[in-house]
């Protein structure tokens, strides 16, 4: 058997329709110091065209790390002709008094995902700036792509109405994410770091699938350990089917 036989011999290296994903909801594309690397617009839309995902929640990573208003107007700039990319706006929670405009203009162009970057800004849950922020974009209908833990983030959270997609639950922390879904139709977290063996069984079995959604943070993670978790998940092709695209769907309408 050539190389070429051993290799096509593993079926699972040829995506299916079972890892299709609608939408990503965590995606950036430019520099991160964190992780060396500056990938531009561009190679973000290639490294997308290349794997099963047809579309993705991006924003620019000038808006978080250096400014917000910039980079909010950046982002609309570059996603205005890609039909499968929608705009993800940004504020600084740490200049929480010009919080209001740019949720305006936010809102203004139709952005409906606001994403809160806590750990880079040195946000904490009781600080007013932050509570001044999530309460202008709760009151504007906005949904929270929210960093950090839920664990401290969550309770301040609850008996909002809010929905908020929370983008680092480990699987260390899955019970207390489930005790939060349990109450709160809104909360939903992705699927990047649920790494355990039963983790995305465990919320479908507990709460429901449609506290689940995909999200890869392409392009500092590689796509393919995400979508292939959630093809291999022991979960009805409904389930998967909400996780990878409805549940997402249902906040644009």
């Amino acid at each position: 058997m050539s190389a070429y036989d051993w290799l096509n011999a593993y079926e699972w290296l040829h995506p299916t329709p079972a890892e299709h994903v609608g939408w990503d909801v965590d995606v950036l594309y430019g520099s991160w110091p964190r992780h060396h690397i500056d990938v531009g617009f561009a190679e973000v839309r290639a490294r997308l065209a290349r794997s099963p995902v047809a579309g993705a929640l991006a924003l620019s990573t000038r808006g978080p790390l250096f400014d917000d208003e910039a980079g909010n107007a950046e982002t609309l700039r570059d996603l205005a002709d890609c039909p499968e990319l929608l705009p993800v706006g940004t504020v600084d929670v740490r200049d929480a008094m010009t919080a209001e405009a740019r949720l305006d203009e936010l809102t203004a162009a139709g952005v409906r995902f606001l994403r809160l970057f806590t750990v880079e800004q040195v946000a904490e849950p009781g600080f007013p700036g932050y509570r001044r922020v999530v309460s202008l974009a709760l009151d504007r209908g906005m949904v929270l792509l929210h960093d950090g833990d839920p664990r401290r983030f969550g309770p301040p959270l609850a008996g909002r109405g809010a929905d908020v997609i929370f983008l680092d639950l480990h699987a260390y922390l899955l019970a207390d994410f489930l005790l939060l879904a349990q109450e709160e139709p809104g909360f939903r977290a992705t699927t990047r770091m649920l790494s355990g063996p039963d983790s995305i069984e465990r919320v479908v079995d507990s709460v429901g699938p449609r506290h689940l959604v995909f999200g890869s943070r392409t392009p500092f993670m590689d796509i393919s350990p995400q979508t292939l978790r959630l093809r291999y998940a022991d979960i009805s092709d409904d389930d998967r089917a909400a996780i990878a695209t409805k549940n997402v769907e249902e906040l644009l309408v």
